[in-house]
């Protein structure tokens, strides 16, 4: 080796050594978050925690936020409201985290949006589409699903266009998400001319859903739409199987997105629609896209869900805020998200004057023969929808 290559090999040596040095004395950035590891929210709650433990490992490999360590710290909020709410003040009083990300669902999203609001706060709220969180005039609270009221836009118009204009709705009255969504699909399907024949609030889906769908069945809608968390969604499915009743078109939010949604629905996932914030398909044109979905499956064994996306696109833009402003202070970032449009591996982040997503749109997808596929919009495609055109 001549001299020159011994002293390059030394400086390198020598670089590489003061920069672990370095990064180990440095502060750690502490970032907080409760996800639910038990209770109603763990299906999609349990994709957010690998998507973030994902991120951070990353991170870290790259060296860090401006050069940081970042440390998560993670709390199960067990689907609970009130231990939320304990959890996030927590956080913020005695771990002294500097920055959190919101837990899983509209109704946690608003109880530690409170908490974190009086501390001045960024809050990415990375798994909230409910529009109650960004009508309290907070400052510190954005959104990056699309809002629930818009989710099922193309499920009626795709109903329209095969002329299926009957349609009966039910949903858990717990949850404002699942109102919103409620409220949603019955603006559209004025719009589309669609007539709802039977809607149905309820609060326990064991108790209250037989005697519901026998209801259902009356009525005799080409279309269901049920709006829920994942327990009632199964608990639907069982039931009509055990009623051997199926309509042509039957929707539901949440579990067919989820990548197990075949294999812990068996064949009565076959032709059910739902919607998604994002699919891990090649096609899917978002930016760093195919790079999440190869390293995620990579780290964890499995594909992502939109979840994990959304969790992950919210890592995305506060390492993006970071490095652009050079702040880690949350009234900076938070001036600078407020202002921001871009594209992350979700899509489009672009949020109005209340913090609210203006930018991003969901899909529809369907289970077609064990496998989920894209069916709205049609530029999207991955299959064509399976709907038995009506002949009325």
């Amino acid at each position: 080796m001549s001299l020159n290559s011994k002293f390059i090999f030394w400086l390198i040596f020598l670089l590489l050594s003061f920069s672990k040095i370095s990064f180990a004395n440095q502060k750690p950035v502490i970032i907080g978050v409760t996800v639910s590891l038990e209770g109603k929210y763990v299906e999609p709650s349990t994709m957010i925690r690998k998507s973030i433990l994902f991120w951070v490992d990353e991170i870290n490999k790259k060296g860090g936020l401006l050069g940081r360590k970042v440390k998560l710290i993670l709390y199960n909020d067990k689907s609970n409201k009130d231990l939320t709410r304990s959890l996030y003040k927590k956080l913020i009083e005695k771990d002294k985290v500097d920055f959190v990300f919101s837990p899983y669902s509209s109704p946690l999203t608003i109880v530690a949006s409170e908490i974190t609001e009086k501390y001045k706060m960024l809050m990415l709220g990375i798994a909230a589409a409910a529009e109650k969180p960004w009508q309290r005039d907070y400052q510190y609270l954005f959104q990056l699903y699309a809002p629930a009221k818009r989710q099922f836009i193309g499920l009626i118009d795709m109903m329209a266009r095969n002329n299926h204009r009957t349609l009966s709705i039910l949903y858990n009255d717990l949850s404002v998400f699942n109102r919103d969504i409620a409220y949603g699909i019955k603006e559209w399907a004025k719009l589309f001319k669609i007539d709802i024949v039977y809607q149905k609030s309820f609060k326990n889906g064991k108790k209250e859903l037989p005697d519901i769908l026998n209801e259902v069945k009356s009525k005799g809608a080409k279309g269901l739409i049920l709006s829920a968390y994942p327990p009632d969604c199964y608990e639907l499915l069982r039931l009509l199987k055990k009623m051997n009743y199926k309509p042509i078109i039957l929707g539901m939010p949440i579990v067919p997105a989820h990548p197990d949604f075949h294999k812990k629905a068996g064949v009565m996932s076959n032709f059910v629609f739902g919607h998604s914030q994002w699919e891990p398909d090649k096609r899917i044109p978002f930016p760093g896209s195919r790079a999440f979905v190869k390293g995620f499956t990579k780290f964890h064994g499995h594909l992502p869900s939109f979840h994990a996306a959304s969790a992950y696109a919210g890592c995305q833009i506060l390492e993006k805020a970071i490095y652009s402003t050079k702040s880690l202070k949350n009234s900076k970032l938070r001036e600078y998200i407020a202002s921001l449009n871009t594209v992350t591996v979700l899509g489009r982040f672009k949020v109005d004057q209340t913090g609210k997503q203006v930018g991003h749109n969901s899909f529809i997808i369907q289970w077609q023969n064990g496998k989920k596929e894209i069916v709205w919009p049609q530029k999207m495609r991955t299959a064509t929808p399976l709907i038995k055109k009506s002949k009325e």
